[in-house]
């Protein structure tokens, strides 16, 4: 007997797509892509390759039966190339054969002839040269321009913040497997198992209902298959289409790199001005987005970015306008914030900007424009329920951060060579889809007549919990025994049309809509419990059955069968859509959030100033949970998120020659791993109750990840602290080399 209590994760026995038992007659795929960043295809020749051993197809662009575009809010990319490439890694053919070897070997012989024409890399080019996915937006609040004469400071400057690659431990994967009378039942890596199905029967030109999606879990995602996993998947059924084949296809570390989005590097242009208190008045922004060849999701991360721009100030003054900027380097795509990250680094960059040039400690300038309930937001939500203040508060004492200050002085003082540094990172995200009608999740809850319980919803499981927590609501929901309880697959035809798992919402929206069915039937049972006891008020607690608070002679297995035996309804399904939500894209303004999560950290870092490496020592952070549904969870995916950010604002960074990306391998793109990871506080605040949300909880994937920005500031503080007599330049990832460039070579700036 295998022992339950072990998760199967830790046994090894967790299955995904690549684990599954190979079906009979099994082809594997491998994809052509371009060499070049942008160019006309002026002769494809794959007729060597079709020769070789194992191959069973080739397919190009004329062998696609629907349409040739898996674009989703904006459709402007190609499945498979056809008259021009636009990117380095973008497909162009789609071998078919026995092996991965012999599909390899066969893509060495496909034999292209482009005519390369300019390509732009730099959003400020693309920008320049009118190259764009989409229109600009902009958020505005106030009048900016009649308050500069007001203001006693006012600072220009400009934010640059990288990309990210998410190096999710499975790499992109599907395998699909052909049915009857057309259809086709895929098996994908996907946080969108609906775009998949969606995408798949236009490419393939059928009805969505001939393709089935089944998800069991992800080996990570954070944004990186939401829409980016979608392409292998309709390759896979492209070619069960033209084989009658099973199909699968597992990228390659190297080429999973090469071939997918990362999150959207930005350039902006700012400009703030404060009071002679350290109160705000105006902020301006341009941002630029490089969203890469294709849209993908760059207009929905935009404007994000947009809503994120002030972080937890409240700036009455606000004028800021986001472009994005179509180059030609792979579409970029959703990541863990998508877009919020890079508008918080851009505001913080300002304040710090305004600390250097007016002597106020940037904590000053935090905590006096720190939103207040009843403050409104750029884009027209006005702030209820805040935590941030509270969580600044005893972030600040929990940490003895004004202690933790004075001996950072003392210890710079003392040494020359080594330098300490400290900041505060204070954050409030938003917690919906801002495409409004994404806010909704159906489930399905069946009981069997044995008491025990199966759950399927739209949410996928990709490491983060996401099922405990479901598994933590629907136990609540029936009081019963968890152990009771299975989560099923995210499958297509059990619950349709799903929402892509994100925007930290999984758990509130398909979390509540298990709730909502699970509610249905337990109403069903009180009346069948009514009926059998003679009336009386019937709760159910703990899987004890009560009739106006006496305890009755029957047991939840008996309830269960007495049901199934007066033939009642043991199903439910049900749909939830989040409450309270609007936004009005002609006036810029609404309430596109159910909530806000909110939050501070403090970083304290050491910096070694003669080789430029550093060690971040430890962050505090009190963060705003709601009522937790799972403390270990939570605590897990706070410390994950913080980590990540930390990644972001250091050691990970893109580079690219002409648009061939250069880190393209663990060897040369770096992560934080365990040597890195600083010692970590987590405190959850209390008595911080979220009405807006199942069991009062709080969506908790994405808000972390924005703590990482504050080491970025930990180490500028450090370094400064070194040269004090020099510019300081905002531009992320801030590697040992830039801080070791800041820290010695001649400032040119002046």
């Amino acid at each position: 007997m295998k022992n339950d209590l072990i998760p199967p994760h830790t046994r090894g026995e967790s299955i995904f797509v690549d684990d599954m038992p190979e079906p009979e007659k099994l082809l594997h795929a491998v994809v052509f892509a371009s060499s070049i960043a942008h160019g006309k295809i002026v002769r494809l020749d794959v007729s060597e390759a079709e020769k070789s051993d194992g191959v069973c197809r080739i397919l190009i662009a004329k062998d696609i039966p629907g349409e040739n575009q898996i674009g989703g809010i904006i459709q402007d990319e190609e499945l498979l190339a056809d008259k021009v490439v636009d990117f380095i890694g973008q497909p162009v053919a789609l071998i078919l054969a026995e092996t991965k070897k012999m599909a390899k070997e066969a893509r060495t012989k496909i034999k292209v002839e482009y005519e390369e024409l300019p390509a732009i890399f730099d959003p400020r080019e693309a920008a320049k040269k009118g190259s764009f996915i989409a229109p600009s937006r902009t958020f505005t609040l106030g009048d900016v321009e009649a308050v500069w004469d007001k203001c006693a400071t006012v600072v220009e400057g400009k934010a640059d913040s990288g990309g990210q690659e998410h190096i999710y431990l499975e790499t992109q994967s599907s395998l699909a497997i052909p049915g009857e009378s057309g259809r086709i039942t895929i098996y994908s890596s996907t946080q969108a198992p609906t775009v998949v199905q969606r995408i798949t029967a236009r490419v393939l030109g059928c009805d969505m209902n001939l393709v089935e999606v089944d998800v069991k879990r992800l080996g990570g995602a954070f944004g990186g298959k939401e829409d980016q996993a979608t392409p292998w998947a309709a390759f896979c059924a492209l070619g069960v289409y033209h084989t009658n084949r099973p199909v699968k296809l597992v990228l390659g570390r190297t080429d999973d790199m090469q071939m997918t989005g990362k999150r959207h590097p930005y350039s902006t242009d700012y400009k703030i001005g404060i009071n002679e208190e350290g109160k705000i008045l105006a902020f301006t922004a341009d941002y630029y987005q490089n969203s890469g060849a294709a849209a993908d999701l760059s207009t929905a991360i935009l404007e994000r970015t947009l809503y994120h721009a002030t972080n937890v100030y409240y700036i009455p003054n606000v004028h800021i306008t986001a472009y994005p900027c179509k180059t030609n380097l792979v579409p970029f795509t959703a990541f863990r914030g998508f877009g919020g990250p890079q508008g918080m680094f851009v505001m913080e960059c300002a304040l710090s900007n305004v600390s250097d040039r007016t002597g106020i400690p940037i904590s000053v300038l935090q905590e006096k424009n720190l939103l207040e309930e009843g403050d409104q937001f750029p884009y027209g939500m006005v702030v209820e329920k805040s935590q941030i203040k509270r969580s600044f508060a005893k972030v600040v004492s929990d940490s003895k951060y004004e202690d933790l200050k004075r001996k950072q002085e003392e210890f710079n003082y003392q040494n020359r060579l080594t330098k300490k540094g400290i900041a505060i990172m204070p954050v409030a995200f938003g917690i919906s889809f801002t495409n409004i009608m994404l806010n909704q999740a159906g489930a399905l809850v069946h009981i069997y007549t044995d008491g025990s319980v199966s759950v399927s919803t739209g949410a996928v499981e990709m490491g983060q919990g996401v099922n405990m927590k479901i598994k933590t609501i629907v136990a609540h929901a029936l009081s019963i025994d968890i152990k009771r309880i299975r989560i099923e697959s995210t499958n297509t035809t059990r619950v349709a049309n799903t929402s892509p798992t994100a925007a930290s919402s999984g758990s509130d929206l398909n979390g509540k809509a298990a709730e909502i069915a699970c509610c249905k039937i337990i109403e069903r049972l009180k009346t069948v419990a009514s009926d059998h006891l003679g009336g009386g008020l019937i709760t159910i607690k703990d899987e004890i059955i009560c009739s106006d608070g006496k305890e009755a002679d029957i047991t939840w297995e008996e309830l269960i069968w007495l049901a199934y035996t007066k033939r009642v309804n043991l199903s439910a399904q049900a749909l939830y859509a989040t409450p309270r939500i609007y936004f009005d894209k002609t006036k810029e303004k609404g309430k596109p959030f159910s909530y806000h999560a909110y939050g501070t950290a403090v970083t304290e870092v050491t910096v070694d100033c003669l080789r430029g490496t550093y060690v971040v020592d430890k962050v505090h952070i009190v963060h705003d949970a709601g009522k937790s549904l799972n403390y270990l969870i939570d605590l897990g995916q706070t410390e994950g998120g913080l980590l990540q950010g930390i990644g972001w604002m250091t050691m990970e960074e893109l580079l690219y020659d002409n648009g061939r990306l250069l880190s393209s391998a663990l060897a040369t793109y770096k992560v934080p791993d365990l040597h890195f990871t600083p010692k970590i506080e987590v405190t959850f605040l209390e008595d911080a109750e979220n009405p807006e949300a199942v069991m009062k909880s709080k969506g908790i994937g994405e808000p972390p990840f924005m703590y990482g920005i504050g080491t970025y500031f930990a180490l500028k503080s450090a370094a400064q602290a070194f040269r004090k007599d020099k510019k300081w330049i905002y531009e992320s990832p801030l590697t040992p080399e830039r801080i070791l460039l800041f820290l010695h070579e001649v400032d040119n700036s002046e």
